[in-house]
Order: structure tokens, then sequence, then C-alpha cells
């Protein structure tokens, strides 16, 4: 099957500039509690606030995206994320910002499962590892440069400067309401044979599996800056070297999509989480220019993982592409932030090193749970055709 990649180079824009507006949140928690007077915890609950919507209504979302065919434009979902998290900066009651917060989220659980949807029945199995990756990156360079975008607009016009970050948004958003249809309820998968019904074992696993890595990426990117200050680094230095590794995840992402479609998802899978841990620990017990090159290589090797089972979750459940893509992006990334959290909080109760040794913790529990994810060896299925 020839997969024609230009709708799905079109929704990993779209991808970009949605997630884009993710990281914006703690890149401007300093100034909202500078100038709005916020306590920690009530800075912290505003990035709370955002990360769980999304979480946790994306896999409905995604089950509705199934079921019923229904899905919000991923125009609209873009505009959504764009403007809520635009204005927070002209606002100056927390309970608004709050609800400003929550809409944005909402548009963020909108676009993902629908778009991640599309793109996998845009595709086939033999190369949905390396298509699914295209997908998935634009998110990633979005992440990586959401915080800059941030950095740059308050940098320059300070908290009401937040609204420029509008433009590009409500930009996308005209693109796509030009060029893409809207959902269409007739586009409803047949029902799944009940032979044929996912394994609810292996997705559990998987989204569990998933969560530990996404515990893994995320404490990383959270505590990295402040390691790095630690060791003499300047802070804007600190944040270019954490969205260098985030960029080398990027590429990651491709170079395990196609590999994974060629060797195995489960055997990339289980690879790439062993061999991330080595350079981890290098840049750890190190410093100079070697620790900076070990930093980069464990972003390309962890990253290089997620587009590989997210593309495992569409081939354990073909007819149920929208909730397990909600799954993996929503849930499985918000049980990851709350391990952010436990990161932290052994960081306080001893050394924000020992703290930080949490991150090969998580990968290491999540190898086994991997392992037992019911999905097919490639390795083992070869040896046994060439056997017979």
């Amino acid at each position: 099957m020839t997969v024609d990649t230009k709708p799905v180079w079109g929704l990993s824009a779209a991808h970009l500039v949605t997630d884009l507006y993710s990281p914006v949140l703690p890149a401007i928690l300093p100034l909202l509690i500078a100038e709005q007077g916020y306590s920690f915890f009530l800075a912290g609950l505003i990035v709370t606030v955002y990360n769980l919507t999304s979480s946790f209504v994306q896999p409905l979302v995604g089950w509705v995206f199934d079921t019923r065919g229904f899905a919000v434009h991923v125009g609209t979902s873009v505009a959504i994320s764009a403007i809520f998290i635009s204005v927070i900066g002209l606002l100056n009651n927390y309970y608004i910002v709050l609800a400003s917060v929550a809409v944005a989220a909402l548009g963020h659980a909108f676009f993902h499962p629908s778009a991640l949807g599309t793109v996998s029945r845009l595709t086939s199995d033999s190369v949905r590892g390396r298509i699914t990756s295209y997908f998935v990156i634009g998110g990633n360079l979005g992440y990586a440069v959401g915080p800059i975008c941030a950095g740059v607009a308050v940098g320059l016009m300070g908290l009401p400067g937040l609204i420029t970050l509008a433009i590009p948004g409500i930009a996308m958003a005209a693109v796509l309401r030009r060029i893409l249809p809207p959902p269409d309820r007739r586009s409803v998968p047949e029902p799944v044979a009940p032979a044929a019904r996912p394994s609810y074992q292996a997705i559990a696993l998987l989204v569990a599996a998933s969560g530990l890595r996404a515990w893994a990426i995320f404490g990383s990117v959270a505590y990295l800056p402040t390691i790095l200050t630690l060791r003499g680094i300047d802070l804007v230095t600190a944040n270019l070297l954490v969205s260098g590794m985030l960029i080398a995840g990027v590429v990651g992402q491709v170079v395990g999509g196609a590999l994974s479609d060629r060797y195995g998802r489960k055997e990339y899978t289980i690879i790439g989480l062993v061999t991330a841990i080595p350079p981890f620990a290098v840049f750890l017990t190190t410093e100079g220019v070697l620790s900076l090159v070990a930093l980069m290589i464990f972003g390309f090797i962890l990253w290089s993982t997620f587009a590989v089972t997210v593309a495992m979750a569409h081939e354990i459940a073909p007819g149920n592409v929208g909730t397990v893509s909600g799954l993996m992006l929503g849930l499985a990334v918000g049980v990851g932030g709350m391990g952010v959290a436990v990161t932290g909080w052994i960081a306080d109760m001893t050394t924000l090193t020992l703290g930080f040794a949490t991150i090969p913790l998580a990968i290491v529990l999540a190898v086994p749970l991997f392992l037992a994810v019911p999905y097919p060896w490639r390795s083992l299925a070869r040896s046994r055709l060439s056997r017979g």
C-alpha cells in the first residue's frame, strides 16, 4: 500500500502548533508568581488543571470518535488552544485564569484522538511506525519551541505580550478550516468482530508502561534546567540545551518508527529503553562536553520509542484508534506528569541529584510491563518461518 503522506504532514504541522501551547504555562509561572502574587501552590495548580483536564478528557473524546464518528474540526481545536492560552497574560482574576486554562486544555484534548485516529486510518501496518512518527514529531517540535516563543513574547512585552502567541494558532486554524473537510459521521469504522476485539489487558499494560516512560521523559525536561544551572550554565543556555535534547528526540522518532517497521515494534521498544539508561548515567556522573553529548543521545533514544508504542496500540486495537490515541497521548502522559511530582518530592527530601535518579528507575520499571504486553515478536515469527 502506497501511503499519501501529504495529509499526515498537514496534521503534523497542526500538531506542532497545538503542542506549542502546552509548555507555555510552566514557562510563564515565574512571572505569574512575581506579578500576580500567586503562591507556589496556586501557580502549580494552573498547570495541574491544564494537564488533568487534557489527560482525562482525551480518552473520552477518542471513544466518541470511534463509536459516533463525532469530532471537533482540528482547526477549531487548534484555535481554542491558541486563544485561551494566549489571553492568560491579560487576565487578573485567578478563577478566570483557571477557567481559561481548562478550556484551552479541552482544545488540546479534542485535537489528538481524532487527528491521530485519522493518521492511523491513512496508513497500513507495514509502514505504521514511520507514518505515525511523522505525526508525532510535529508535537515534539511544538513542545520544544513553545518555551522559547513564550520567553521571547513575555521578555519583550511582559505578560500582556503572551497574546501575540495567538497569531500562529489562529493562522493555522484558518488554513486547516480551508483545506480539511469537516468531520463526517459516515467515517465511523465497521464494528469489530468479537474475535478481533482488542485485548484490554494489552492496552492496560501498554498505557501503564507508557506512563512510566512519560515520567522519565517529562521528569528530565522539568528538572534539567535546574541541574544544568547548578553546574554553572546560565538559564538561557540551559533551556536551549533542553530544547536541543527534545529536537534530538524528534530525529529519534523518525529513526525509531522506520526501524520498528523493519525489525519489530516490541523489539525496538525494549532495546531503546534499555540503551537509554547508560547515556543518562554518563550525563549524571560527568560534566563538560561528554555530559552534554550523553544528554543528547539519551533524548534521541528515549523519545525514539514514543511513536513506536502508539503504533503498537493502534495495531492492538484497530477498531478503537481514537480511544487508544486518547489513552496513549492523554492518560499515559498525565500519569507521567504525576511521576514528575514524585521526583520533586524525593529531591526535596534528599538532593536534586538523587531525585533525578528516579528517571532511570522509571525506565527500568517500564521494561517488564512492555515485555508483558501480548504483542508479537517479529524476530520470533521470522525464526519460525525460517525453520518451517
